[in-house]
């Protein structure tokens, strides 16, 4: 059970989730807030692109990430050009490939819980001469915090289970690029059954536990309310 083929694909997944949910907390949560609390012209062209990963196929997705980071590419030449880095057929791939199909997870979650902050008590703050930043920091951001929770654990559930864009951007090399998903195909093609099997339910098991946590703290924060009402 605890054979390298099944410890270092798992060691490597979580290493990618967790890194891409770090990078779609930056960029997720200052997007999500301009866009649930500002209107300007493209926001919904804008809007559509934020989401589009969501929706789209992992392997248009994984092309898409190819063409901007191959050696060919944009991005590819500049990360080549400035660090001699090549994300082509490296676990780097794989973290970008995660961040970009987990992102719509957490920034929709996010927006919606900025959406949902009662406005007249930040426009209160900033009648008070309190800062954008003051407001943001100690009204909006903590009112939005259950949606924020929530929306990294489903990024972070996302970013594990990662299979098409990952291919198509890292490869499947083994000790290298190969996370859980792209593991579990290998196995199964090569008639590994048991391998497959174990990994499965390693990652149902962690995806089990992820949303069960969501959920379990939802509940115990809808009766701390509660009872505070009360």
């Amino acid at each position: 059970m605890f054979s390298p083929e099944v410890v270092v694909p798992v060691l490597l997944s979580l290493r990618v989730a967790v890194l891409a949910v770090i990078f779609v907390f930056i960029t997720g949560v200052p997007v999500a807030r301009l866009m649930a609390g500002r209107y300007f012209p493209g926001k919904d062209v804008l809007e559509v692109i934020l989401t589009l990963p969501l929706v789209l196929p992992p392997t248009v997705v994984g092309f898409g990430l190819l063409f901007l980071f191959g050696k060919q590419g944009p991005l590819g030449r500049l990360l080549e050009n400035l660090w001699g880095l090549s994300v082509v057929f490296n676990w780097w791939g794989a973290v970008i490939a995660s961040t970009v199909v987990a992102f719509p997870l957490l920034y929709q979650t996010v927006r919606a819980s900025f959406q949902a902050v009662d406005k007249n008590i930040e426009n209160g703050a900033r009648a008070l001469g309190a800062s954008e930043w003051h407001v943001f920091w100690t009204l909006s951001l903590p009112l939005a915090w259950p949606g924020l929770v929530a929306g990294v654990v489903m990024a972070f559930a996302r970013a594990l289970g990662e299979f098409g864009a990952t291919l198509m951007l890292a490869g499947n090399i083994p000790g290298r690029t190969q996370t859980v998903p792209l593991a579990i195909y290998v196995a199964t093609e090569s008639g590994n059954n048991r391998t497959a099997l174990v990994l499965v339910g390693l990652m149902t098991l962690m995806s089990f536990a992820t949303i069960f946590w969501v959920n379990l703290w939802g509940k115990r924060r809808m009766k701390g309310c509660y009872s505070s009402d009360r």
